[in-house]
């Protein structure tokens, strides 16, 4: 089954600042002046949703990557 996904972004914002964008969004959730503010708001959203948080640099590749209990199950033991 196919879920949407709530996966957040911490991005460069155009306007100056730091965006929290949800996977697939055209627009920003909301911009912040650091990527510091930017990244705890996005982490709540991302705890709360149990989804990814994908932290940018400013050139836009991934600088960090946590998962919030989206998982899928522990790897198995090969004792």
């Amino acid at each position: 089954m196919a879920t949407k996904k709530r996966d957040q972004h911490v991005v460069p914002s155009s306007s100056g600042g730091w965006a929290v964008r949800r996977t697939g969004a055209e627009r920003a959730s909301k911009v912040f002046e650091t990527q510091q503010e930017a990244v705890r708001h996005a982490r709540t959203i991302a705890k709360k949703e149990r989804s990814e948080l994908y932290v940018h640099k400013k050139d836009g590749t991934i600088r960090a990557r946590d998962s919030y209990g989206n998982d899928p199950s522990p790897p198995k033991d090969k004792n």
